[in-house]
């Protein structure tokens, strides 16, 4: 495959520069579909003079089609992005991205998506997309999978898309509320990827972080028990990854916490934990939910995070040793390799 496309590129060296841009056309097409001409310009970034002619060309060739709505993509441009993707992504080197993170972090398997997600609001969809692909072939029967919340696993929710009626899969919290917004808690999320798979859901009606006492009354009440032996139990946990002080601030941090993790310099948060970038926990606040050590029993621990800027949070994070799978994106992942190497 590789002398081939070398050769490609010496014959015709506009060839594949020509193919990733159409490919990322149609991508976004299907991300964002009905999409009219002037957003599908300002979103990847295109003149609509340069848009307008590639576009006209995928319209000849069947793979797409245009209405007053918007762009929306025909069958046969849907066949074409499927058996065309894995090719794209070797020649974009997102399959050596793979290989070198998947042996550098000690991961069962890693996926990298195009783009950075600190650019390109898109790729965040395209992270959800890839995610629910890797939950897909894990997925069994009597299943409980256990969610945090987050921009990014709401666009995994918004992306999941499948039918799990006969396989009785079960959706719960992996944590209470943080008082964010409420289509990025993860109430919200997991109960949105229930009802988009034909499944069951628990919620969890408590505030993520409490004090010792409000904790010691709140864990044993039965209603809240029962959700937290749900989650305790999960097989699948689906988690994203945060900027230390993003998180700090969402949580109304005490003065006591907030002083341990800017003087342990805290880079990656996850489950209330924050890490340094040797991934060794600087502090842990009391939360209610999915706690570190409960990963250790679970069979497929999934992080979903990217954008360049988190490069040292995902390392710090994943440094634990508990994630199997890396859902991630090409800004990440080359500033991780960047950051390992140095």
């Amino acid at each position: 495959m590789n002398s081939w496309i070398q050769h490609a590129k010496k014959l015709l060296p506009d060839l594949l520069p020509v193919m990733q841009t159409r490919m990322q056309i149609l991508q976004y097409i299907r991300l964002t579909q009905p999409i009219g001409r002037r957003n599908l310009s300002a979103s990847l970034g295109m003149t609509e003079r340069v848009l307008r002619s590639e576009v006209q060309a995928l319209k000849e060739q069947n793979l797409i089609e245009i209405a007053s709505s918007g762009m929306t993509l025909t069958e046969e441009g849907m066949d074409l992005i499927v058996a065309l993707e894995d090719f794209m992504r070797e020649i974009s080197g997102l399959k050596v991205l793979e290989e070198k993170l998947k042996e550098t972090l000690k991961l069962k398997n890693v996926f990298v998506v195009a783009g950075n997600s600190d650019d390109s609001p898109w790729v965040k969809r395209e992270l959800g997309r890839a995610c629910v692909s890797r939950i897909k072939e894990r997925l069994t029967v009597n299943n409980i999978v256990a969610v945090t919340g987050g921009t990014t696993l709401a666009a995994v929710a918004d992306m999941m898309q499948m039918d799990c009626k006969n396989l009785h899969t079960l959706f719960v919290p992996a944590r209470g509320g943080v008082g964010e917004s409420v289509e990025n808690e993860a109430n919200t999320i997991c109960a949105k990827m229930a009802q988009h798979t034909n499944s069951n859901y628990r919620l969890l009606y408590v505030p993520d972080q409490v004090s010792s006492e409000v904790y010691a009354s709140i864990v044993t009440e039965p209603s809240v028990k029962e959700i937290l032996d749900l989650i305790k139990s999960s097989n699948i946990v689906i988690h994203g990854i945060g900027d230390a002080v993003t998180m700090a601030r969402r949580r109304s941090t005490s003065a006591a916490e907030w002083d341990a993790i800017t003087t342990g310099h805290a880079v990656g948060e996850a489950f209330g934990y924050y890490f340094n970038e040797q991934g060794e926990v600087v502090c842990k606040v009391r939360t209610i939910g999915m706690q570190l050590e409960d990963l250790q029993n679970v069979s497929h621990v999934i992080a979903v995070a990217g954008g360049a800027s988190k490069a040292k949070a995902i390392q710090a994070v994943i440094g634990q040793g508990h994630t199997s799978i890396l859902v991630t994106d090409e800004g990440a992942a080359r500033e991780l390799l960047k950051s390992i190497s140095s």
